[in-house]
C-alpha cells in the first residue's frame, strides 16, 4: 500500500476552497473586511464587532441562500438590534428581507410590544418563544437556520422559532398585516440591524445547505 501525505495549507486558503457544507468565518477577529453598508457605524474590539450609537445596517459583501448562521451576541441593557437575512443593501432588511430580532427581553421600555417583536422572532412574521436568554451582559449563543421556506432559531441550545414561512406567512399574509417583499426572496445578504444600541457579535460563521432536493 503507497503511503501519501495530507497537505498542508494557509487558514486562509482553505478558507477558501472549503466544500459548501463546511462552516465558515465572516469575520477576522481584526477588521470589518468582507463587510458592506454602515461600517462606520460599528467598531472591533476585543474580537467582537460592536454596534456604536450610531450604528446601522452592516451586511456581508456576499449573498447567500440557505445556510445556518451562528454567532455569540452580548446585550447591553435595552439594546435593540436585528439580524437581516436575505436582505437587499437597500430598505428595511424587516421588510425588503427578513429581520431576526435582537433585543433585551426584560427592558421595562419593551413589556407591551407585539408578540412578533421580541428577541429571536421573524419581525412581524413569526414570534419566538421568549425564553432561553442569558442575563444582560453575559454571551450567548445563536443558530439562524434558512433552508427554503424552513426557518428556525436556536437560542443558546433551545430552539425558539421553528416554522414554515409558506403556512405561517400563506399567501404573502403576516401577523402583522404589513407586506413583507421579503417572503419572495431566495437569496441575500446577512447582516446586522443596529438601532444605536450597544450590541457585540463575535464567533460569526456561516454554512451554506445543499440538500439533496436541490
Amino acid at each position: 500500500m503507497r503511503a501519501f501525505v495530507l497537505p498542508v495549507c494557509a487558514s486562509a486558503f482553505c478558507a477558501m476552497t472549503a466544500p459548501p457544507e463546511s462552516s465558515v468565518a465572516l469575520f477576522n477577529g481584526k477588521d470589518l473586511a468582507g463587510w458592506v453598508g454602515d461600517t462606520g457605524g460599528y467598531r472591533v474590539e476585543d474580537g467582537a464587532i460592536v454596534c456604536t450609537d450610531k450604528g446601522g445596517n452592516l451586511f456581508t459583501q456576499k449573498e447567500y441562500a440557505d445556510f445556518e448562521f451562528s454567532f455569540e451576541f452580548r446585550l447591553t441593557s435595552g439594546a435593540n438590534n436585528g439580524i437581516a437575512i436575505r436582505s437587499p443593501l437597500q430598505g428595511d432588511p424587516a421588510y425588503a428581507g427578513f429581520e431576526v430580532q435582537v433585543l433585551d427581553n426584560s427592558a421595562p421600555q419593551y413589556a407591551n410590544l407585539k408578540e412578533y417583536q421580541y428577541h429571536g422572532s421573524l419581525y412581524g412574521i413569526a414570534a419566538a418563544k421568549r425564553e432561553a436568554m442569558k442575563p444582560i451582559g453575559e454571551w450567548n449563543t445563536e443558530t439562524i437556520r434558512f433552508d427554503g421556506t424552513k426557518a428556525t432559531v436556536t437560542l443558546n441550545g433551545v430552539v425558539i422559532v421553528d416554522v414554515d414561512l409558506a403556512v405561517v406567512a400563506k399567501d404573502g399574509k403576516t401577523i402583522d398585516g404589513h407586506e413583507h417583499a421579503g417572503l419572495k426572496r431566495t437569496t441575500g445578504h446577512i447582516g446586522f440591524c443596529g438601532h444605536g444600541d450597544s450590541v457585540a457579535f463575535r464567533n460569526i460563521k456561516v454554512r451554506e445547505l445543499h440538500t439533496a432536493a436541490k
